[in-house]
């Protein structure tokens, strides 16, 4: 079974927003079995509109459509998907009821006739009641093909999507089952990983198949396939991932949506009854964020210095200004000390300290812009390394973000 995904907006396509849409409608899809086919994004233009319905009927079983359904004129859908069904919008006396609980009950004050004007659906559509917003969703159906209209906000279209879209499409179509298992691994690259496992890829069954997912720093390995029976496919793909996980074992982190890096450290940190501190100069507090996304963090995470200006490294953190003057701020002795000292800052066991250049200009370092030294600072001491990632600054942050995690749960992994 086919989908395609139509994403309305003049925003999307000179890049004032990110669609972040097709994204997670595809995830929900492809835990049911369906496949998308194709994701369009197109103008707040009614010849454009029509046009994309009436090109997605040729490949997909299901249309999804999000955004162009808001109070203001450009708003447009509603009145393409009448024109494309041959229909007239009519009010629905519920989602004027709700329109107007909403504005009473939240904003005090009346809606405008616009606001209202959100009620007038297609006569022959099935209403999806979007408790989060004013716009409901729309189910219609024509050839065999189903078409579903979704407001744009992204919150108000996840609950549509969990609530009824989804519940819907199951009882509506047979669909096959698609079953992905992929495994998280870190510090070496998808070439490397290629060569070790390359003889046992090649002799994979035929409907299991083996996709390298890079980013930096870090490749996800996962193993798809599709078929009628759900508990086979799942026996196979489980199976062949063992094998796959013995052989990478020593970079293997856990399996995604069962643990990240960052939560797999939390683990042995709480096994160990350890803590973790940072000091945090050209990731400017990154590493920080992305350690207290998991709940439970307070458990094992003390807290951060984020020492970006020079100064700030010897008045709050307590390195000394000598060594700094002796070895340049970004280099292996002052990243040690930045770790050290955060330890004993925030009486932790484990620390991570960053300094470097990220760019695009030098600041108060003299090295060459994209070299970055980081530290980790444990109870038995410290190791360090120094890297040039170039020169993109976005690049650069993200890399020493992965580096330093892979640095961090190595050494914890000894412990």
């Amino acid at each position: 079974m086919l989908a395609e995904i139509i994403t309305v907006g003049d925003e999307i396509l000179i890049g004032q927003i990110v669609d972040t849409n097709s994204a997670f409608i595809s995830k929900e899809l492809n835990k049911i079995g369906v496949q998308v086919y194709q994701i369009t994004s197109i103008q707040d233009d009614r010849e454009h509109i029509l046009a994309a319905l009436d090109e997605a009927k040729e490949r997909a079983d299901l249309v999804l459509i999000t955004g162009g359904l808001g109070p203001t004129k450009d708003d447009i859908t509603k009145q393409c998907f009448c024109e494309f069904f041959d229909d007239t919008l009519v009010e629905d006396p519920q989602v004027v009821e709700h329109i107007n609980y909403l504005f009473s009950h939240y904003f005090d004050k009346k809606p405008l006739p616009s606001n209202l004007l959100q009620a007038q659906v297609p006569s022959q559509a099935k209403i999806l009641h979007n408790s989060n917003g004013t716009a409901p969703g729309m189910w219609m159906e024509k050839d065999d093909i189903v078409y579903v209209s979704m407001p744009g906000v992204p919150y108000e279209m996840k609950h549509l999507m969990r609530e009824q879209v989804i519940p819907m499409v199951i009882e509506k179509f047979h669909r096959p089952h698609i079953y992905h298992k992929t495994l998280l691994t870190y510090g070496m690259g998808e070439s490397a990983i290629e060569d070790r496992i390359g003889d046992w890829a090649h002799k994979l069954p035929k409907h299991i198949k083996l996709a390298y997912l890079p980013s930096l720093g870090r490749v996800r390995l996962r193993l798809s396939a599709k078929g009628p029976d759900e508990s086979q496919l799942k026996k196979e793909v489980d199976a062949q991932m063992n094998v796959l996980h013995a052989m990478v074992e020593d970079i293997a982190v856990g399996y995604e949506h069962e643990t990240s890096v960052t939560q797999r450290i939390g683990e042995l940190l709480m096994e160990q009854h350890k803590t973790l501190s940072l000091a945090e100069s050209c990731t400017g507090g990154a590493l920080a964020q992305e350690i207290t996304t998991h709940p439970g963090s307070s458990a094992y995470y003390r807290g951060s210095i984020i020492p970006y200006a020079t100064e700030l490294k010897t008045s709050i953190l307590g390195v000394d200004a000598q060594l700094i003057a002796k070895h340049n701020v970004v280099s292996i002795p002052v990243a040690e000390a930045m770790a050290q000292r955060s330890n004993v800052v925030f009486k932790s066991d484990f620390a991570i300290a960053t300094t470097g250049i990220a760019g695009p200009t030098k600041g108060d370092g003299d090295a060459e812009i994209g070299t970055v030294c980081i530290a980790i600072a444990t109870p038995k001491g410290v190791v360090s390394e120094k890297f040039l990632f170039g020169k993109v600054r976005e690049r650069v942050i993200q890399k020493t973000m992965n580096k330093a995690f892979e640095m961090l749960l190595r050494e914890i992994s000894k412990n």
